[in-house]
């Protein structure tokens, strides 16, 4: 219980910092929360124990996801602590916390010849190697991209990648929902 209650204490100072960060008063975050200016105040001096009912619309006004509220590092620190997801020997660090839309991961796959084994999901995605040489299966192609190179796919095609020796490979992908694609073209102005 006493972890929770420290949990519980640190999340007043980082609404008032979010709320400064963003130039926002409390009577503003009280009309775009419908939270009184009393309740926030109490808040964020710690007077009064956030609850999910007080925390959800805040989360929503500040662009942050919930556990930013309750786990996040000290404010004021600008670096990002991703948790890196560890799966047949394989690391995938994803770079964004933010939820739909767009998502960037880095991945880290170990040297070797694996024996692809194409999938298929709904989605569009771009990938962008480090380091290494990456073995990319798509559909009926197999080939190799190398540090620099980019590939962008729809994702109900079978695919699959690995490194393409025995030497690991890094690459950045960014995953978007079906029809999402990573390309925005400008439109020149009239």
């Amino acid at each position: 219980m006493e972890e929770l209650d420290t949990v519980l204490d640190a999340v007043g100072p980082r609404l008032r910092a979010l709320r400064k960060k963003n130039n926002i008063t409390l009577a503003d975050l009280s009309k775009a929360t419908g939270i009184s200016v009393s309740t926030l105040s109490r808040l964020e001096s710690g007077s009064r124990k956030p609850t999910l009912e007080l925390l959800l619309p805040l989360a929503k006004v500040h662009q942050v996801q919930l556990d930013e509220l309750v786990g996040a590092p000290p404010t004021g620190d600008p670096r990002v602590y991703p948790r890196p997801i560890h799966r047949d020997g394989m690391t995938f660090i994803p770079l964004t916390r933010r939820p739909g839309g767009v998502q960037a991961f880095k991945h880290i796959l170990p040297g070797g010849r694996q024996q692809p084994d194409p999938r298929t999901h709904e989605g569009y995605e771009w990938l962008y190697v480090l380091n290494g040489t990456l073995r990319v299966v798509l559909g009926d192609q197999d080939f190799e991209l190398r540090p620099g190179e980019v590939a962008e796919f729809d994702t109900h095609l079978p695919h699959w990648f690995g490194s393409a020796n025995a030497r690991p490979v890094e690459f950045l992908s960014l995953f978007g929902p079906q029809g999402e694609r990573i390309h925005i073209k400008a439109r020149s102005r009239s």
